[in-house]
């Protein structure tokens, strides 16, 4: 009696086991199409990604230029002022 329920289960298990693994067309290109846009969207990221590292760069060597050019500024103005110090000095000895 214990041996028939023993089969009897496995039977059940078997039967349910198939059942449920059975995939259908129509689940593997639901599958495929959530993998394909998930694909497009990856590679518009990267590609945006892409983008906005070279727009990062571009904006890092306009600030290196703007940074430049206020160093040369101010060094022209520490100049200019030292000259009209010295030039200040020169006219209160006279």
């Amino acid at each position: 009696m214990i041996r028939k329920l023993q089969l009897g289960a496995l039977c059940a298990a078997l039967a349910l086991a198939t059942g449920c693994a059975t995939i259908t067309q129509q689940d593997l290109d639901a599958v495929r199409s959530v993998a394909e846009s998930a694909q497009s969207s990856a590679a518009d990221a990267a590609r945006q990604a892409g983008e906005a590292r070279q727009m990062a760069s571009g904006a890092q060597s306009t600030a290196n230029q703007a940074l430049s050019a206020a160093n040369a500024a101010q060094a022209c103005c520490d100049a200019t002022n030292e000259r009209v110090d010295r030039m200040f000095e020169a006219s209160q000895t006279k």
